[in-house]
């Protein structure tokens, strides 16, 4: 039997997880990507803290998903350079690492982010 999308995305999720851990010199970006908006949070799994957070509903523009997301990128970047994070691994959340989830990771690099 075929797994649903959303448990599709849940089980690969639960596999990058088991690997991918944020700690207080290599934070977590987590992604999450709704059919609307998506969020980037930056994660101290180690504190249980969130350092830095962006998403789409904060920017109020208009224009293509992946352009948003790229600026969604870039304001989460700027965030977790200012709270003093230069390096952080990227988690994806179990979407496949293209369209708005890729434009998101390019517009964290641009923002000199590293990953």
């Amino acid at each position: 039997m075929a797994f649903s999308k959303s448990e599709r995305r849940n089980k690969i999720r639960r596999r990058i997880r088991k690997n991918i851990s944020g700690t207080a010199e290599r934070p977590r970006l987590s992604v999450y990507r709704s059919n609307k908006e998506i969020y980037a949070q930056v994660i101290n799994d180690v504190d249980g803290v969130t350092i830095a957070s962006a998403s789409s509903r904060d920017l109020k523009s208009n224009g293509e998903k992946i352009s948003i997301a790229n600026e969604v990128g870039k304001a989460v970047a700027e965030k977790a350079k200012a709270a003093g994070v230069e390096t952080v691994s990227f988690d994806r959340g179990g979407y496949l690492y293209h369209g708005r989830v890729l434009s998101l990771a390019n517009g964290a690099r641009e923002a000199g982010l590293k990953f």
